[in-house]
């Protein structure tokens, strides 16, 4: 009741028509149903990963839209491919929606793994920041979205890897607001619980409230339409793990290891 009464903490995203978006990530998963979707309403989506055969097959399906094929962990290549766009006219949306995730314990850490993570998961949102920020700041509008993950919120099993990553992709999506909120650019967050994807698909354990590509996507832009700084989904599996965070030490985790070990 409270959140209805409080003015958005960004501008609510409703229109989309002529608006041109840039996801990096959108081979498959979330990335590709939240293209499809911002297609449907009338955006002029730009998709981007390293599957170049998968974002040609988009572009095919939906006319308009374009593809830049890259690599988000090539500083150099993130440079080229938003400069290459912004020549082309102002970017009003970009999503860093690029992920790496394979489930890790410690007795079983993987150092090269782990710094594969970091760099798909943090460093390429980075380069693509360098690369789109001086753009936005100079026109004074524009959104930047992260998409993190609800592993980000605690230390939880099988997340060695993966959740210290998406930890830091919510810590840096925090000061970003604070920092750009004044100069006219948006930022959100969006932490999904579990999704079927490519990246889950290998997963061995229950997954929870188990949404499809589709279902996160109209989460996604439901919550870009609030106009809110975090899109959390499916509320009745993050509320959950939202109230983890704020347990004492010792008691989450007692609970965490009698239900997840």
């Amino acid at each position: 009741m409270l959140n209805t009464l409080l003015p958005p903490l960004n501008p609510p995203m409703v229109d989309w028509h002529g608006k041109t978006v840039w996801i990096v990530g959108a081979s498959s998963g979330i990335g590709q149903a939240t293209a499809a979707a911002l297609h449907r309403l009338g955006a002029r989506v730009v998709v981007s990963a390293r599957n170049a055969q998968s974002l040609a097959a988009f572009v095919e399906q939906h006319p308009g839209s374009a593809a830049l094929a890259l690599d988000a962990t090539d500083s150099q290549a993130v440079k080229t491919t938003a400069d290459q766009l912004l020549a082309q006219g102002p970017l009003d949306c970009v999503v860093y929606c690029a992920g790496h995730y394979h489930a890790m314990r410690a007795d079983a850490l993987d150092l090269a793994d782990m710094v594969r993570h970091v760099d798909v998961n943090y460093l390429g949102a980075l380069y693509v920041l360098d690369a789109v920020l001086p753009a936005l700041l100079a026109r004074g509008a524009g959104h930047i979205s992260l998409v993190g993950s609800v592993a980000g919120f605690r230390g939880l099993p099988n997340s060695l890897a993966y959740g210290p990553t998406k930890a830091a992709l919510i810590n840096l999506a925090e000061t970003l607001y604070l920092d750009l909120h004044d100069k006219g650019i948006g930022v959100s967050l969006i932490n999904p619980g579990f999704v079927q994807t490519p990246l889950t698909a290998d997963n061995d354990f229950a997954m929870p409230a188990l949404l499809t590509p589709a279902q996160a996507a109209t989460a996604i832009v439901q919550g870009w339409a609030r106009g809110a700084f975090e899109v959390h989904f499916p509320k009745r599996f993050t509320l959950w793990l939202k109230a983890l965070r704020i347990l004492p030490n010792r008691v989450f985790f007692q609970l965490v290891r009698r239900i997840a070990l």
